[in-house]
């Protein structure tokens, strides 16, 4: 061996430990090639996302395939809905790849399906829509008698009872038409089983407008239906109804929402045909934009409503549940009659696997700017004229001026997500709406979080649990899944006009929707909300590890940051396999490793957390003042939690 050799080798020898090391031409560590972190960089989450499309009861000449085909969208790639208002396209680094497998049952599958739904079916009279509908000067027939089927009972039946070569562990569609069949029944499904935890009110008994033409989504854990395993089912049934939700009870008006626009819905089995309310050829196209744009974009692979990442620099472990009541309702004491906090918390847990939750309410006195700027609200009033802000931000500007008498001891949580309930007992000031989940009116990032009870409130069947459940939902990111973005047409979309059979969303087990008819996060919700923490993680990873590498000791952090390398392409490799859980866990440890990294650089995490917090409030004062982009949960007259 040369001695040129010898003295190249001896300057790679590290000093402590004798293992080999490359150098620079400077002299210092070299740098080590990441194959997974990207330094400053977004995440690269992708999958190719298998989705069954089952026809049950439909043949190959009523829904032609490739026709089917060629409707759907090839990818998706979801964005941060609330930045779209605010001019700003905001992708997540997540991209999944659909892998479509279409299968048309045959005679003996349908046999023992609408069999089984025949043994199910309850006698019942007929609904209010149903007898709507037949009042109709258009329908092509009167419907003659009714059936109750429990709903999720045919969800688990689907879900555990596939047809050979599905998959039901995979995203699964089931389109339905009994129609036709000698043993066919009018009919609609129920779920009966969660009245209201505040009043004890069913809105699945008593309300005609919650009986339904589709369900699924439950998990494998659900209190009152679990399916036992992890499967992911929604079906919808043409040959059912009609009904109000999605508005096929009315084939003679255009327009339904009183907006002067003609509502697009999709009719019942029967009313595809010469002199129906739409032509047969027209049904491929129907269930397609049923599958596309109900079941992909609001349930399966949604964008998310606000930031996945909590408004914290830092992706937050630990979460207090902060709540906060006005008592403005004489002689009750709301946040003890109305808030059940056990079931918040618990359905919270749910969701937010890898989060510690807890919970405390503190009672205000409403008066002073609290109820100026509440009744300023309702008469369309800024409380604060000279900031610039709409009326609406009243509440979010009364509540920032005075936040820190909600505060507790931060130092023992990551993040307090505020929550305000105001509980009105004056008829003349009763809030129009349940609940909101505010923006920042800046750009777009969550910010609190509002209910509301009151005596009409409480008639209609609400107490403060459930909207809050449905609103910390939307402050975590979830949507409602009547409400979406199409990531192919760049299309954010909700139930009016075009998208009106939008509303088939709602119909699934998962309180972001207004059917109320269950108060769980469905499993969509679940695979989403982990897949959304999993990209969060590694973009927090990823900005740390710029920072250690742009700091004074870069190769102090080399071990952390590849550790933190790996973790993320264990991440990856999980996200690809369907595993959410499991990408969500190991992202997590990707931060831990590149925040250690960072530490050992030299680099102070908390103040560069600091730092970027005030950058933000900066560039949030800086920026201008924008109408509020938050989805508001109202009991409008009319509207459709308010229907019969």
């Amino acid at each position: 061996m040369g001695r040129k050799t010898l003295v190249a080798l001896a300057s790679a020898v590290a000093v402590g430990g004798g293992l080999l090391v490359p150098t620079s031409p400077a002299g210092g560590v070299a740098p080590p090639t990441f194959t997974n972190l990207d330094p400053g960089g977004q995440p690269s989450l992708k999958e190719k996302l298998p989705v069954n499309v089952v026809f049950v009861g439909f043949n190959k000449s009523d829904v032609n395939s490739s026709g089917f085909r060629d409707r759907m969208a090839k990818r998706y790639q979801p964005v941060v809905r609330s930045r779209l208002g605010y001019g700003i396209t905001e992708k997540l680094g997540i991209t999944y790849q659909y892998d479509y497998h279409l299968q048309y049952t045959g005679k003996s599958y349908e046999n023992r399906f609408f069999g089984k739904l025949k043994d199910l079916a309850r006698p019942a009279p007929l609904t209010l829509y149903q007898q709507e509908y037949n009042d109709q000067d258009g329908n092509v027939l009167d419907v003659t008698d009714n059936s109750f089927i429990d709903a999720p009972s045919v969800e688990k039946w689907l879900a555990l009872h596939p047809p050979a070569g599905i998959n039901t562990e995979r995203n699964t569609v089931y389109l339905i038409n009994w129609y036709g069949r000698r043993d066919f029944r009018f009919h609609v499904y129920t779920k009966t089983d969660e009245p209201d935890p505040d009043t004890g009110y069913n809105f699945g008994e008593l309300r005609e407008s919650r009986k339904v033409v589709a369900w699924g989504g439950t998990t494998p854990n659900d209190e009152e239906s679990g399916l036992g395993k992890t499967r992911r089912v929604w079906f919808h049934d043409l040959s059912a109804g009609p009904e109000v939700w999605a508005g096929n009870f009315n084939v003679d008006d255009a327009d339904l929402d009183g907006d002067d626009v003609p509502d697009y819905r999709i009719p019942v089995a029967w009313e595809y045909g010469t002199g129906a309310y739409r032509s047969r050829s027209a049904l491929t196209g129907d269930l397609a934009k049923l599958t596309r744009y109900v079941a992909l974009d609001l349930l399966f692979t949604t964008s998310p409503l606000y930031p996945v990442e909590l408004p914290t620099e830092e992706p937050p472990t630990s979460i207090n549940i902060d709540s906060n009541t006005y008592e403005g309702w004489p002689g009750v004491n709301a946040s003890k009659r109305y808030i059940t906090s056990s079931l918040l918390l618990s359905e919270l847990r749910e969701l937010l696997i890898r989060k510690r939750l807890d919970f405390d309410n503190q009672d205000l006195p409403y008066e002073g700017a609290a109820k100026r700027c509440y009744l300023g609200l309702l008469a369309d009033v800024s409380c604060y004229p000279e900031l610039g802000y709409p009326s609406f931000a009243n509440l979010f500007l009364q509540n920032t001026f005075q936040l820190q008498r909600t505060r507790d001891d931060q130092n023992r949580v990551d993040y307090e997500m505020p929550l305000f309930n105001y509980a009105i007992g004056a008829p003349a000031a009763e809030p129009p709406l349940l609940g909101f989940a505010d923006d920042n009116y800046r750009n777009g990032s969550q910010s609190y979080v509002f209910s509301f009870v009151s005596p009409g409130i409480v008639d209609a069947g609400y107490g403060l649990t459930t909207t809050q459940i449905h609103e910390v939902g939307h402050h975590v990111g979830l949507s409602h899944p009547h409400d979406g973005y199409d990531s192919a047409t760049g299309e954010d979309f909700g139930p009016s006009g075009d998208f009106f059979f939008a509303w088939a969303g709602d119909e699934s087990n998962t309180i972001m929707s207004y059917i109320d008819l269950n108060w769980d996060f469905s499993q969509f919700d679940r695979d989403n909300i982990n897949r959304f923490q999993a990209a969060a993680y590694i973009e927090a990873a990823n900005r740390l590890a710029a920072e250690a590498l742009g700091g004074g000791s870069p190769d102090l952090a080399y071990d952390e940051l590849r550790r933190a390398d790996r973790a993320i392409g264990v991440a990856e490799s999980a996200f690809a396999r369907h595993e959410y859980r499991v990408a969500w866990a190991t992202a997590h440890a990707a931060y831990a490793a590149a925040a250690e990294g960072a530490r050992e650089a030299g680099v102070d995490v908390d103040a560069f957390v600091a730092q970027r917090r005030i950058a933000d409030q900066a560039a949030r004062r800086a920026s201008p003042v924008h109408q509020p982009g938050e989805f508001i949960d109202t009991l409008e007259p009319g509207g459709p939690r308010n229907q019969p």
